[in-house]
């Protein structure tokens, strides 16, 4: 088993962050678009975990001993693609399927492809499957966990907040929970649709263990999600991020959420992300 280092080996993880930005813009020019704001803010998040902070091995993507990711915010699955292709789970010239008729890459995660644990995208119900994995670590005296990774809108689900003081009372410190802190959401900011302040407090009140990052620096979020755990407590990391990020005509703007480009828009998305490599 080994800790994820940038494939092949020798990129830069800005260099992989940037690879992971030109996938999911590729894969928005397909022939269904896709999520493409809600992906672009998860990108350092995503490789942070894979290539710094989690136990996993690209050739044997089942290994007993792997720490799991689930993506709660399945929206988000192009960027989990695009991660778990630059790691090495599967080549490059697997992403041309995306949205293809009878391919397993479609707008939310599916288990066919390997890295991906279980199918997500039914907002509020990834914290509670982490609950199912990280207790049955705990009764494999495993020492292994679990990382759910959620949207900020899909806080306003209920079921979130059951499973947040399950975890707490069951002492789950092998569970790490994210939240893609962008604030915006399909219908708009979500402060607007539905308020979630002061969200450090209220997970501190249900027993968690809180901290935060910017989330699309690397050195914050590996700081944050590396540290060992509070004994006897989940960890939350609301990672403060922009949607749209990378697509300087888009950030930080709702329309970002879903995007079909055509060519001319593919090739203006490119150049933007270059051009933001070059000044980087």
């Amino acid at each position: 088993m080994t800790i994820v280092s940038t494939t092949p080996g020798t990129l830069p993880l800005s260099e992989t962050t940037a690879r992971v930005r030109e996938h999911i813009v590729g894969m928005c020019a397909g022939p269904e678009g896709g999520h493409a704001g809600g992906s672009l803010s998860l990108v350092e998040i995503l490789a942070t975990l894979y290539f710094r902070v989690m136990r996993v091995d690209p050739g044997f993507p089942g290994a007993p001993d792997r720490d799991v990711l689930l993506l709660s915010k399945g929206h988000g699955g192009l960027a989990l693609y695009a991660t778990l292709c630059e790691a090495g789970f599967f080549p490059e010239e697997w992403l041309a399927e995306y949205a293809k008729p009878g391919s397993h890459f479609m707008a939310h995660p599916h288990p066919e492809i390997p890295g991906v644990e279980m199918p997500t995208g039914s907002l509020g119900h990834g914290l509670a499957l982490g609950i199912g994995f990280a207790l049955a670590f705990r009764l494999d005296g495993a020492d292994r966990r679990c990382f759910v990774v959620m949207g900020d809108g899909e806080l306003q689900e209920g079921s979130v907040w059951e499973a947040a003081a399950v975890a707490a009372n069951h002492r789950l410190d092998n569970l790490v929970a994210v939240v893609d802190r962008n604030r915006l959401q399909i219908t708009g900011d979500t402060e607007s649709v539905g308020g979630s302040e002061p969200l450090a407090e209220r997970w501190r009140a249900f027993g968690w263990q809180v901290r935060e990052a910017d989330g699309h620096d690397v050195d914050e979020l590996t700081a944050a999600l590396g540290t060992p755990p509070a004994p006897g407590r989940p960890t939350l990391v609301i990672a403060h991020t922009v949607k749209g990020k990378g697509l300087p005509f888009v950030e930080g703007q709702v329309r970002s959420h879903y995007a079909r480009l055509n060519e001319r828009q593919h090739q203006r998305a490119l150049a933007a992300l270059r051009s933001g490599r070059e000044r980087a």
